[in-house]
This record gives C-alpha cells, sequence and structure tokens, in this order.
C-alpha cells in the first residue's frame, strides 16, 4: 500500500516571492519524514504540493513511478490532517470517520455494514473505541485530532500528509499524542509527511529530517545527523541551544583570541571561521592545555539541567554551560572551560 515519494526541483513562487526553490527530496516506502522549518520556510507549501493543493511552477512530484500531475485529487488518495482538526461539527465520530468512504462514487463505495466495521476497526486502532455518537464538542483537543488522523487513514490513503498536527495542544497532550504517532506509524506503516516548526517534535518522531530554510533543503538526514553533524551554521543555531565562537585555525587548532580552545581539527582550512558549541558540550574543569577562563555570572534551572552563563573575555555573549554534576560553581567563581565537542565552519 505504501509509496515512494519523489520530488523533483521543484520551483513555486506567490507574486515575486520564491517560496520553493529548486526542492529535491526522495522519501522511500513507510518512511516517516518530517519537514521542519521556521516560518516561511516553505514547508507547508511543499506537504501542499504532495497534496495536490498547490501547482507547482517547475518541477514534478511523483508517486512510484507516476507523475501526480496526471493524478486528481481523488485518485491521489492522501490522507491529510489539519493543525485544526477540520472536523464536521454536525457530524457525530462516526460520520467524520466515514465521510471519505461516502463520498465515493457509487461503484466504489463500500457498503453500509462494511463501512461501520472500518469505523470500529479505526476507532479501535486510534484508541477511542466506543466514541461512534460523540460530536466533535464534546472531545478533547488530543481525542479530536485522534478522530482527524482516524478519517484521513479510512480511505487507505497512499500518502498520509500531517500539517503542524499537534499545534492547537498543550505541552503533555503533544508528548502523549508524539509517542502514539510514532507506534501508531509502527503498526500502519504508510508513507507519512509531517510539516513541524517543533525540532524535539521532528527530532523524536522522524525516520528522517528535512530541514528547510528560505525555500530551499539546508539538510536531510537521520535526528542524529543534523544534531550531530549539522551540515550550515543556520541549522546548528535552529536545532537547539548552541554557543558561538569566533575563532581562528591554525593548523590542527582553532584559536579564540592567542588561546588553543579545541585541537586535533582534521579540516584543511586556515583563517577565521565560526566554532559552534552546544551548552552539553563545555565541561569545567582543572587546568588543561586547551582551557577557557571565565567567570560564573548567573545559575538557572533549565527543565532537568542546572545551566551556568559564563562570561569570557572578549566575547560579547555569555557562554551557556550545561553543569553535569550536583555540585555548581557559585556566582562569581572563576572556573576554566573545555570544549568536548564543536562544529567548525569557515567565516562567511
Amino acid at each position: 500500500m505504501s509509496v515512494a515519494v519523489t520530488i523533483e526541483t521543484i520551483e513555486k513562487r506567490f507574486d515575486n516571492f520564491p517560496a520553493l526553490r529548486g526542492v529535491s527530496l526522495d522519501i522511500q516506502p513507510g518512511e516517516l519524514v518530517a519537514l521542519l522549518g521556521p516560518s516561511g520556510s516553505g514547508k507547508t507549501t511543499l506537504l501542499r504540493l504532495i497534496a495536490g493543493l498547490e501547482e507547482a511552477d517547475c518541477g514534478r512530484v511523483l508517486f512510484g513511478e507516476t507523475d501526480t500531475r496526471n493524478l486528481s485529487l481523488r485518485d491521489r488518495r492522501i490522507g491529510f490532517v489539519f493543525q485544526q482538526y477540520a472536523l464536521f461539527k454536525t457530524m457525530n465520530v462516526a460520520e467524520n470517520i466515514g465521510f471519505g468512504l461516502k463520498s465515493r462514487p457509487r461503484h466504489e463505495r463500500p457498503g453500509r455494514d462494511e463501512i461501520r466495521k472500518r469505523v470500529g476497526d479505526l476507532l479501535d486502532l486510534v484508541q477511542l473505541p466506543g466514541l461512534e455518537k460523540r460530536y466533535p464538542s464534546q472531545l478533547s483537543g488530543g481525542q479530536r485530532q485522534r478522530v482527524a488522523l482516524a478519517r484521513a487513514l479510512a480511505i487507505e490513503p497512499r500518502v498520509l500528509l500531517l500539517d503542524e498536527p499537534f499545534g492547537a495542544l498543550d505541552a503533555k497532550v503533544r508528548k502523549d499524542l508524539r509517542a502514539w504517532l510514532r507506534e501508531l506509524h509502527g503498526r500502519t506503516g504508510h508513507t507519512t509527511v509531517f510539516v513541524t516548526h517543533d525540532q524535539e517534535e521532528a527530532l523524536e518522531l522522524a525516520d528522517r529530517v528535512a530541514i528547510l530554510n528560505e525555500g530551499r533543503i539546508e539538510q536531510v538526514g537521520s535526528a542524529d545527523d543534523v544534531y550531530d553533524h549539522p551540515a550550515t551554521p543556520f541549522i546548528c543555531e535552529f536545532l537547539g541551544e548552541v554557543n558561538k565562537l569566533p575563532v581562528k585555525v591554525v593548523g590542527s587548532q582553532a584559536f579564540f583570541g592567542d588561546r588553543p580552545v579545541l585541537g586535533g581539527l582534521s579540516q584543511n582550512q586556515g583563517g577565521p571561521a565560526s566554532l559552534y558549541v552546544r551548552p552539553q558540550h563545555l565541561r569545567i574543569v582543572d587546568e588543561t592545555p586547551l582551557a577557557l577562563p571565565g567567570t560564573v555570572e548567573h545559575l538557572r534551572r533549565n527543565g532537568p539541567i542546572r545551566r551556568a552563563e559564563v562570561a569570557v573575555e572578549g566575547l560579547k555573549k555569555r557562554l551557556e554551560v550545561d553543569l553535569a554534576s550536583q555540585v555548581a560553581p557559585a556566582i562569581g567563581e572563576r572556573i576554566r572551560l573545555r570544549i568536548a565537542h564543536g562544529n567548525l565552519f569557515a567565516a562567511a
């Protein structure tokens, strides 16, 4: 049932605004892919192009070997889930889920008993058994989104598309539904593409993440690939918190001012560069050859982690440092930091 989706050099403009610029992406059958990026990066436009709700100015979308330009909206067999559920308020849960089946041409339409059975099976699948007779107004936000997903699955889609599916829900419900959706995908195996601006959501849920910026895909890879080996400074800064140090590369070392702060570099680039270091990759140490001295100016809690803000001479912005141990330094204390891991990019 699952189908590969191939996006070939898609261009799309709205008036004079280039929404997508030469976007290509291969999605494998049964794969769960996140389109991640800031507002205006082109992710929802790309989703709507896959669905057939927008037309590309240039390029094409294939389902398997079939060019979707030759398919009607109905023949694409897309299951689409919107952020705001888009359930029919005057229909109960069973009628909402069965709507796509009842709307089919008569020769393709299942019988009433078959529709009733499929609705019951889908309610079991989305863990809402026995709610057939309820109306959307009688459901919680999380329940409504599950009904919307059941409705999308009812037509046995070849491709499932989700546009910010959990965006309207509170943090706790979002987290619960993320785990549930991952489990559901494991059972149903639909080729699934979902749009989100929430990095944590994309990294937790997706087999692969495609990161868009200003209408282009900057990097595609697994959560580990994009987080640990970012291809560009934009991805470094977009995915989680990061410290940025201006450095100069000489031989196999990076220097901050006249002090070496990172060694063992294999890059052959010399000269000015930006060194990106995540808070968890800074360690408080005793004197070592590559230590960076600073002063603790602030301590705070960041979820389960305690964090220090450290002022370093010659750096305008304080460094954010995750504290691994229960013993925190005192405010005003002079400390030394070692960089355990960083990403280096030549200065633009």
